[in-house]
């Protein structure tokens, strides 16, 4: 009898000496694993897995030769439904068009073929022309949407995209149905725009175009109100993020900067044909809320403003589906 308890005593310890090793071994794995994870390349990681969902989405990607100095990425509905209209999506300066309309492209994609480019030196357009204004841009993004057969359309632009939307808009009238225009400065006074770029109180374009971490959450910041959930992101993550999005073609988008900032107010904005849906984040610190009224008293009785509360600059991001049932109601619901 004692024998057998002796041996049933080793069997156990066996049992937990093997389980214990067993235990130890997957710890370490794990420990090594998720080191080995933490020096993958995970935002372009998340670059990719960003344009599955796009193309889950419905959409396709396609690189257009506007010549033989320029191309024009974009992201376009794989069939153009007659049941749908067209919808032009323009981003702002913060990545690429993927990392801009992730949360919208998912609900905007059931009620619009969306045409969605990559603006010039973002993403994978570009172009060797020394053009860098506005207007060139819009130039660039309508001869794309023509080469993909895209005739009358809707179209968004959110800051920097308002910009370029707003000249496709005046430039194109009947091609351009109707225009929503998000978070933008358009028709801002010379003292306006010296008063905001006193009160963010650093240089813009380090902030707009950031080479490190602290100007990357600096730019986060001013432009998220609920920036919380970013704020306990390593720096790691963000020396990544900025070496993914902004390092290539970082000389053009300061150039892009420095006209849109030297550029003189025009006291002779032109007036859009278009009706036209002014949106604003009622927190936002880039553009103050005021703006989107005065960008309404100058369009007249054709725009209409609409105010998103505890939203900042980038509406897209903070507030996506209040975003995206003001302009599904405004393109088709008011037709």
């Amino acid at each position: 009898m004692l024998g057998f308890e002796m041996a049933f005593s080793e069997l156990c310890y066996l049992i937990l000496s093997f389980y214990r090793s067993i235990t130890v071994a997957f710890f370490q794995y794990l420990l090594s694993f998720l080191l080995n994870l933490y020096q993958l390349p995970l935002v372009s990681l998340a670059d990719v897995l960003l344009g599955i969902y796009f193309r889950f989405c419905g959409l396709s990607p396609c690189t257009i030769n506007l010549d033989d100095q320029t191309s024009m990425y974009f992201w376009t509905a794989n069939q153009t439904l007659s049941n749908k209209p067209s919808l032009v999506m323009i981003h702002g300066y913060g990545g690429n068009s993927k990392w801009q309309f992730v949360r919208q492209v998912g609900t905007l994609s059931k009620s619009f073929n969306l045409h969605i480019p990559d603006l010039l030196f973002f993403g994978k357009s570009y172009t060797n022309r020394p053009d860098r204004t506005e207007i060139f841009q819009a130039k660039c993004v309508f001869q794309g949407l023509k080469r993909l057969g895209v005739d009358r359309f809707a179209i968004y632009g959110i800051s920097y995209g308002g910009f370029v939307a707003y000249r496709m808009a005046e430039i194109y009238p009947k091609d351009v149905d109707k225009v929503v225009i998000v978070s933008c400065g358009i028709g801002s006074t010379d003292e306006q725009k010296e008063e905001h770029l006193k009160k963010i109180g650093r240089d813009a374009k380090k902030i707009l175009v950031p080479e490190s971490p602290q100007d990357l959450r600096l730019l986060v910041n001013l432009s998220v109100y609920n920036s919380d959930a970013f704020m306990w992101m390593p720096d790691y993550f963000y020396t990544k993020f900025i070496n993914v999005m902004y390092k290539e073609h970082k000389k053009e988008k300061i150039e892009l900067l420095e006209y849109l900032l030297s550029q003189k107010a025009d006291p002779n904005l032109p007036l859009l044909t278009q009706e036209t849906l002014i949106v604003w984040g009622q927190e936002d610190k880039v553009f103050p809320v005021y703006l989107a009224y005065q960008l309404q008293r100058h369009l007249g009785s054709k725009s209409n403003v609409e105010i998103i509360k505890d939203t900042g600059h980038a509406v897209n991001i903070d507030a996506p589906d209040s975003l995206n049932t003001l302009i599904t109601s405004f393109v088709i619901g008011c037709s």
